[in-house]
C-alpha cells in the first residue's frame, strides 16, 4: 500500500488502526471530523511518534468534496467513518442516514473516480441481526433490528453494489463486537469497568441473557491490515470475530473477578433496547476470513478473552480519572 487513508481514524477502532498501520511501515492519512478546537480525537494520545508520521487530514464523511479531497493521492482506502451508538440511532434516525449511507456513497464514488486499488469497507455484525442459525456465516440473512443496523446493511448493499456495477474494488469487513481501550464507557466492558473503578458498589446495566463473540481491539486491526495489503478477496464480505461466543452476564462475571471486585447488578431499564430490537445472539464463522488470509484471533476462547479484558481493565485503570466521569450517568 504506496498510501492508505483511514476514515473514522479519530475513533476507538481507528485510532489503534492507525498506529498499527503505522508500525507497519505503511504511509498513513489520517481523515478525521473536523472540530473548531483543532483535537484529534484519540489520535491526540497516539505517540509522538506516530502523530510525526501521519498526514491529518479534517473534514466531514457526509461531504463529498472534503471526502474526495482526503482520498486524493492515496491507494487505499479504509472506511470506519460512521455513527455507531445503537441507543442513540433510536432518537437521531436521520443523522445515521446522513453518516453511515451518504458518507459511505461519498468515499465509494471518490474511489471510483479517484481509481483506488482497494476499499475496505466497514461492516459490524448487527447486520445480522438475532442468530437465526450458528456460528453466523457470511450468508446468513440480514436483518436490519435498529435504525443504526439498518443504516449499516444499506451501506453495504451500496458499498457491493459499486463493486458490481462499476468495478470498485470494495471488500466489506464485518468485525463482530470489538472491545479494548479507548472504547466509549457506554459499552457494556468499558462502563463495567468504569463503574467498579469508581468505586460503585451496584453496577447497572441492560440486558444481561444476550450473547456476544467479542473481539480484541488488536485482533480486529490486524485482519484490517491483512485484508488490505491483500490482492484477493474482491467483492467479498469477511467475519472478524473469535469464534468464542459468551453472555452479557457471564462476560460481566470475569470482569468482576479478574478485578477482585464485590458488586452487585442492577437492571437499569433506560440501558434496555426496545424488544423486538435487541439483538439476542452473536457468534461468528470466521473460517473465510482464516482460509483465505494470513490471520487468525490471538485472543481466542475464554484464555483470550480474559487477557483481552485484562489488557482493558489496565488501560481504563491508568485513566480512572476519565472513567469515573462516566460512572453517573449513561451516555447514548
Amino acid at each position: 500500500m504506496s498510501r492508505v487513508l483511514v476514515t473514522g481514524a479519530d475513533g476507538f477502532i481507528g485510532s489503534h488502526l492507525v498506529e498499527y498501520l503505522v508500525s507497519r511501515g505503511h504511509d498513513v492519512r489520517a481523515f478525521v471530523l473536523y472540530n473548531s478546537f483543532g483535537t484529534l480525537g484519540w489520535l491526540d494520545e497516539s505517540p509522538d511518534k506516530v502523530k510525526s508520521s501521519i498526514d491529518v487530514v479534517a473534514g466531514d464523511v457526509r461531504d463529498p468534496r472534503s471526502v474526495r479531497d482526503a482520498m486524493r493521492g492515496c491507494d487505499v482506502v479504509i472506511h470506519l467513518a460512521a455513527l455507531i451508538a445503537i441507543p442513540y440511532s433510536y432518537r437521531a434516525p436521520h443523522s445515521y442516514v446522513e453518516t453511515n449511507i451518504v458518507g459511505t456513497l461519498n468515499v465509494l464514488e471518490a474511489a471510483r473516480d479517484l481509481e483506488l486499488t482497494r476499499v475496505l469497507h466497514t461492516s459490524t455484525s448487527e447486520v445480522y441481526g438475532t442468530a437465526q442459525y450458528v456460528p453466523i456465516n457470511e450468508n446468513h440473512p440480514l436483518v436490519g433490528q435498529s435504525p443504526y443496523s439498518a443504516s449499516k446493511i444499506a451501506a453495504d448493499q451500496i458499498a457491493f453494489s459499486f463493486y458490481s456495477s462499476f468495478d470498485v474494488p470494495v471488500v466489506i469487513v464485518r468485525p463482530f463486537n470489538t472491545y479494548g481501550p479507548r472504547q466509549s464507557a457506554r459499552a457494556v466492558i468499558p462502563t463495567v469497568i468504569s463503574q467498579i473503578l469508581s468505586g460503585c458498589k451496584r453496577v447497572r446495566l441492560g440486558a444481561l441473557s444476550p450473547t456476544r463473540d467479542f473481539n480484541y481491539v488488536k485482533d480486529t486491526v490486524r485482519a484490517f491490515e491483512t485484508i488490505a495489503s491483500s490482492k484477493v478477496g474482491l467483492g467479498q464480505t469477511y467475519n472478524v470475530g473469535s469464534k468464542y461466543e459468551i453472555s452479557i452476564g457471564d462476560t460481566v462475571k470475569e470482569i468482576i473477578n479478574i478485578m477482585g471486585a464485590s458488586v452487585e447488578i442492577d437492571t437499569d431499564p433506560h440501558r434496555l433496547r426496545p424488544k423486538n430490537s435487541e439483538v439476542e445472539r452473536l457468534f461468528a464463522d470466521n473460517t473465510r476470513v482464516t482460509s483465505e488470509f494470513d490471520w487468525s484471533p490471538e485472543y481466542s476462547g475464554v484464555d483470550g478473552l480474559r487477557r483481552g479484558l485484562g489488557e482493558t481493565i489496565d488501560w481504563f485503570s491508568s485513566t480512572a480519572s476519565d472513567a469515573k466521569c462516566f460512572a453517573d450517568r449513561y451516555v447514548l
